[in-house]
């Protein structure tokens, strides 16, 4: 029996090539877009859960409570990683852990840009990276030695063996000794760095980190096993009170411990509250990849649908002489199973060929785990779950048929089966619709993005690292600049005016209420910091070396001078105000326009612009004239060579780095763009088979009426117009289903669209004009159908 139905599978197979085909390439579609999904979320949930430990892993969290709201970041105290493991008995190992620093590393003539971090003494004891030289206990015990990666020692000696005890060069001026080796971090690894350095020197370096008052760096801690961190969270609460100085009724640091392995997916938190994160583009994903599989296990139910009436008679026939239903859906559902084998071996090998497309787009190192059994299981569960969804109904209502009216020839297919298969087209486009609105709402949002006016000019604005020479000697750099062609103006600054996070309480002035503490965000910069950003100066003047005084002044922003209580010239001005920054008086000079110093998921801030000519500095920025940045930029390259000949050149256009800010965003969208072509192709092939089974119930029907007169046009139009009106209801269901998603979406960015009425008027178009252009390749070919053949039977 079994021989006899793998037979008839294959004769249905190759007698409908056409139809087959179709199912084929739908399921493939749809699967291969899924196992791509599932690839992609696999890795997002691996993400820093590779840890022998991790379940005992924590970083230490800050609520901080200030101006009527809590902010919650991981910025710490310096000094709080070893306080709390001499005070805390549950804390088995502690490290505190810089922000990504970025240096010129040489051996002899090898010299190369690298970036790692200042990390705790106990951070190889914490963390169980395979150590391929030296040892856990001395690897970062002294402030001159350096652990360095597997690609480190095998680009600057060789081999990890070779390494060790050798000396390295940090920016042509420090010298550290290798005192361990680590394997390569692997691809799901949070952290990313390629050396590790002393964290007792990033003390030394930092000063302002040594007090309980100042926070910047990571504080990440190993509780015992057997400790509970509900009781560690409680006392860590209050931890700071006592210690931090400027805590008060209206001011207070609440410390607590996120999970190292929760790190990744829920960073976001609102009112000190976990909030989301990167999970939720995971859920969204796996909803897409739900609804492809449902898109194209919808189509292979139209379709097998479609050509039933082909089948009737032999169910007829095989029920005539003695076959159980059973035994009818177990031929439908192995036929059903036959060709999800088929697009399932056609998805592996979709998936296969497409990877390196699809890593590019998602920055990931994906590849197909055939040597891992959960991979199987995966694929088996796959081919389990659509050959069921897809085979269920065909074989069901295929073996409910009556023997008796099938070979009479009276089968008519009743209201609740067309129904039926209806609403599942309406849900294919209700899915569809949501796919087209998500994508025309992100593309929007990142086209506001990349457009929006953020208080300066981004376009022809370098940024270089102040580094070795040009640090010791930026105002030779900064002159010799200025006489190049092509250059406008040059400054410094302490922070990327892209990204400023430095934030201080310790603001004072006239009519501050004194048991306040408000929290003002601040940045250093050399003179013609406002006139290279080209910021909007409202009131008073820039830093001018003019005024010598000008090392004490201040410069503010709008939202600064709103919180300092002059919100308006009624309200009197800023300028000449006394104000006083960690204990140094001054004065305002200088009221600028709001502009964006951070992502636009958060809004504009207070902040305060100090005056540090004499810095050592940050980041050179450099402003080109238009249509030069080019030649201004082989300048450029040329003076620093000549300044700064042993390290090597490096520079990053502002413009680029604010598109990188957005990264997830993009990723996104473009993912969005792509699997909601994919869902509209899909679901358009179940529209096709609707309208075939259609064509194919109306033969007679269309033939009686062009022997009566009917036009082409005419018949075309009644065929289209049933399929017109499912696809009306889909955008009517989809529409306010869209609107609520994708507001949610919204509710992350400070700064974002409004959902306008076209972005559902222009995904229906799109919507009903593809449906019309596939129905009318099934519509036009029914109403040119010689209607002689079409009755020749009765």
């Amino acid at each position: 029996m079994l021989r006899s139905y793998l037979k008839i599978a294959y004769r249905n197979l190759i007698r409908n090539r056409t139809f087959s085909t179709i199912n084929i390439v739908g399921l493939a579609l749809g699967m291969a877009s899924s196992l791509l999904i599932f690839l992609w979320i696999q890795d997002e949930l691996s993400i820093g859960k590779q840890y022998a430990n991790g379940n005992n892993l924590y970083r230490v969290m800050e609520n901080e409570i200030a101006d009527g709201r809590i902010v919650t970041d991981e910025d710490t105290p310096g000094i709080l990683s070893d306080e709390l493991k001499r005070q805390f008995p549950e804390i088995v190992h502690a490290a505190g852990f810089s922000s990504k620093e970025g240096h010129v590393v040489s051996v002899g003539n090898k010299i190369a840009r690298q970036t790692g971090h200042f990390a705790g003494a106990d951070w190889f004891k914490m963390y169980n990276i395979p150590l391929l030289a030296g040892t856990a206990a001395v690897a970062l015990n002294a402030p001159n030695n350096v652990a360095i990666s597997r690609k480190l020692a095998e680009t600057y000696f060789g081999n990890p063996q070779a390494a060790l005890g050798k000396s390295v060069r940090f920016d042509n001026n420090t010298d550290f000794q290798v005192t361990a080796v680590f394997e390569n971090l692997p691809n799901n690894s949070l952290d990313k760095y390629d050396y590790l350095l002393n964290w007792d020197l990033f003390l030394k370096h930092n000063p302002w980190i040594n007090v309980w008052d100042n926070a910047g760096p990571d504080t990440r801690i190993e509780l015992r096993p057997d400790a509970d961190p509900a009781k560690v969270n409680a006392k860590l609460k209050t931890f700071l009170r006592g210690r931090n100085k400027d805590i008060s009724p209206t001011y207070d640091i609440q410390l607590f411990l996120q999970p190292e392995t929760e790190a990744y997916l829920y960073s976001n938190f609102k009112n000190g509250i976990r909030d989301g994160g990167r999970i939720e583009y995971v859920r969204l994903f796996a909803i897409v990849a739900v609804f492809l599989l449902l898109i194209a296990g919808i189509n292979f139910m139209n379709l097998a649908t479609a050509r039933s009436t082909k089948r009737a008679r032999e169910v007829g026939v095989r029920k005539v002489v003695g076959a159980e239903r059973a035994s009818l859906i177990g031929q439908f559902m192995g036929e059903a199973l036959l060709l999800t084998i088929l697009a399932l071996v056609l998805a592996v090998v979709l998936v296969n060929l497409l990877l390196p497309t699809f890593n590019l787009l998602t920055d990931k190192q994906l590849v197909l785990p055939l040597q891992q059994p959960s991979f199987w299981a995966l694929l088996a569960g796959l081919l389990v779950a659509t050959s069921s969804l897809a085979g269920s109904y065909p074989a069901l209502f295929l073996s409910s048929l009556n023997p008796v009216r099938v070979l009479k020839g009276t089968l008519r297919f009743g209201a609740g089966a067309q129904l039926f298969r209806r609403g599942l087209v309406v849900f294919q486009f209700v899915l569809s619709m949501l796919m087209i609105v998500g994508t025309v709402v992100i593309y929007k949002q990142l086209q506001y993005i990349q457009t929006k006016n953020l208080g300066y000019d981004r376009e022809n604005l370098i940024s270089i690292p102040g580094e070795g020479e040009l640090a010791r000697n930026y105002s030779t750099f900064k002159q010799e600049l200025l006489r190049l062609a092509g250059i406008q103006t040059v400054t410094h600054a302490l922070t990327n005016p892209l990204q400023n996070g430095n934030t201080t309480d310790g603001v004072e002035w006239p009519g501050k209420d004194p048991n306040s503490a408000i929290q003002f965000n601040n940045t250093v910069v050399g003179y013609d910091y406002a006139k290279t950003l080209k910021l909007k100066l409202i009131e008073g003047r820039d830093f001018s070396p003019n005024f010598g005084t000008d090392s004490s002044n201040y410069l503010i922003n709008q939202s600064a001078a709103k919180r300092m209580g002059y919100k308006d010239r009624i309200a009197g001005s800023p300028i000449g105000q006394p104000l006083s920054f960690g204990k140094k008086p001054g004065k305002i000079v200088g009221l600028i326009e709001d502009f964006h110093f951070n992502s636009l998921h958060v809004p504009i801030r207070p902040l305060i612009i100090r005056l540090g000519e004499n810095w050592s500095p940050n980041n050179i920025l450099i402003r080109t004239q238009p249509g030069q940045t080019k030649q201004a930029l082989a300048s450029i390259e040329a003076l620093c060579k000549k300044l700064n000949p042993k390290l090597p050149f490096t520079y990053s256009f502002i413009d680029a780095e604010y598109q990188k800010l957005y990264k997830s965003e993009t990723v996104v969208g473009t993912l969005a763009t792509i699997f909601a072509c994919m869902a509209i192709f899909i679901a358009c092939l179940g529209l096709f088979g609707l309208a075939a089974f259609t064509a194919e119930q109306r033969t007679k029907e269309i033939g009686v009426r062009k022997v009566l007169g009917a036009s082409v046009a005419s018949i075309v139009g009644l065929l289209s117009g049933d399929f017109v009106k499912l696809v009306l209801i889909a955008i009517v269901i989809a529409s306010p289903l869209a609107w609520y998603v994708m507001n949610q979406w919204l509710q992350d960015f400070a700064y974002k669209i409004d959902i306008e009425w076209w972005v559902f008027a222009l995904a229906g178009t799109l919507a009903i004009g593809i449906a019309l252009l596939t129905i009318s390749f099934q519509s036009v070919k029914a109403a040119l159908m010689n209607p002689v053949k079409s009755l020749r039977s009765e």
